[in-house]
């Protein structure tokens, strides 16, 4: 929670000087007199008045990072169309396109935050990051315009300017994704290339996506004027309403999840809420860790699922205390936990975790197995709650963490208990 909170601060006041960089700029530059010409600024309200509904209704999930497809592609459009039908030359330059987006964007934050919907504000920044990146790349770099000169003619066929275009905007989505690797990594002292990696994987298609919308919009306004905003925006709306589907379908997997793992609650098999707790813990462990949003919705879905094999047992173990039970025993749950998952055919990703959950740290490091990060959290979280029997007080929480030292470096991974303490301290902090 602590690393959110500073990331989303940090970004909040990196995103606040950005806004106050461009509009000065666009004052300075006389940009500002350009927007507000009768010919041209009805052309950069559309694509303003785009930018704030494209925050607006912006898409976000467990295990995909917050996106703005619609006022990404939007701000790429505006910042990449020199030309209205008839020959007419748009008067500003990448001073006027930042100024504009810049606005845009906070106005749509603003809103969101005022109807209470969740933002963040880390992704908010690395979207501008990509559209200063696109307005500067294309605008001053490729066509050579400086504050307050007339633009240089492209001398190229179509089709080459598309492909400039799209480099370009290719480029500035890269950045984007660096830019909130490097502010969600430092936050929670993470590996920023393995962040990276999850994030570009995570956001790569609706990426492209918004990079090839752009792009068609800025070669279509020439012949078609501000008609050709909606058009190509359209393909992405729809796009959207098809994710928000899944999303949906993708939070009743969850709810199923969460109904299937009380079963061992009602069975007497493992003291009420048991899962709940565990999948709490082994998700603040993972955030501490620094996760993907992906890797921790897997980790929820498999701690919540952990016990479920103990409905296979015939007598059941005391208190559902896994930890203390004979290592076979162990093995035999694991297994059978780890069958009922995959007759499910969806949650592959989850049997694998579950499959190394009862696996001693020490084959990691006397051995060289290949043990994953998110078993060997589910192993420690399952131990801590196993161990304190969901018990709050200090004197529980210090009997649990002293039995869990005895088994360091043989049984748990230092690193994940160590994440264990810190957020335990967390928890008690913002109690």
């Amino acid at each position: 929670m602590k690393a959110l909170l500073r990331r989303e601060s940090l970004a909040g006041t990196l995103g606040l000087l950005c806004l106050l960089a461009s509009v000065v700029a666009a004052v300075w530059t006389g940009d500002l007199s350009a927007i507000l010409d009768h010919s041209t600024g009805w052309f950069v309200a559309a694509f303003a008045v785009t930018i704030v509904a494209g925050e607006w209704i912006h898409i976000s999930a467990p295990g995909f990072r917050e996106a703005a497809p619609m006022s990404m592609a939007a701000a790429f459009g505006l910042a990449l169309t020199t030309r209205l039908p008839g020959g007419i030359q748009l008067p500003y330059g990448a001073p006027a396109v930042l100024a504009v987006t810049a606005v845009s964007m906070a106005l749509g934050t603003i809103v969101l935050v005022a109807a209470r919907r969740d933002t963040s504000l880390v992704d908010t920044l690395g979207r501008f990051v990509a559209i200063v990146v696109v307005a500067i790349g294309y605008r001053f770099v490729v066509l050579g315009q400086g504050a307050g000169s007339p633009l240089r003619e492209l001398v190229a066929v179509p089709w080459q300017q598309a492909v400039v275009m799209l480099v370009i905007c290719l480029l500035a989505l890269v950045l984007d994704a660096l830019v909130t690797s490097l502010l969600r990594a430092i936050s929670a002292r993470a590996h920023v290339r393995r962040t990276f990696v999850e994030e570009f994987r995570s956001s790569f298609t609706l990426s492209a996506a918004v990079a090839v919308t752009g792009v068609l919009i800025a070669l279509a306004a020439p012949p078609l004027g501000i008609a050709a905003l909606p058009l190509f925006l359209i393909p992405l709306v729809l796009t959207l309403f098809a994710f928000r589907r899944y999303v949906s379908i993708r939070a009743t997997y969850l709810q199923s999840i969460r109904t299937l793992s009380r079963l061992t609650d009602a069975a007497g098999y493992t003291p009420s809420g048991h899962s709940e707790r565990v999948a709490e813990l082994a998700v603040r462990i993972g955030r501490e860790l620094g996760l993907s949003d992906r890797e921790l919705l897997d980790l929820e879905y498999a701690a919540l699922l952990h016990d479920i094999g103990q409905v296979a047992l015939i007598e059941p173990i005391p208190g559902g205390a896994t930890v203390l039970a004979a290592p076979a025993d162990q093995r035999r749950i694991e297994a059978d936990t780890v069958a009922i998952v995959r007759e499910t055919g969806v949650f592959e990703g989850v049997a694998r975790i579950l499959e190394h959950q009862t696996t001693p740290y020490r084959q990691v490091r006397e051995l060289g197995e290949e043990i994953p990060l998110t078993s060997r959290i589910v192993k420690v979280a399952n131990a801590y709650e196993d161990l304190t029997a969901g018990a709050r007080s200090l004197r529980a929480r210090e009997a649990a963490v002293e039995r869990i030292y005895l088994g360091l470096g043989y049984e748990y991974d230092p690193r994940v208990v160590d994440a264990l303490l810190k957020s335990l301290d967390d928890a008690v902090a913002t109690a």
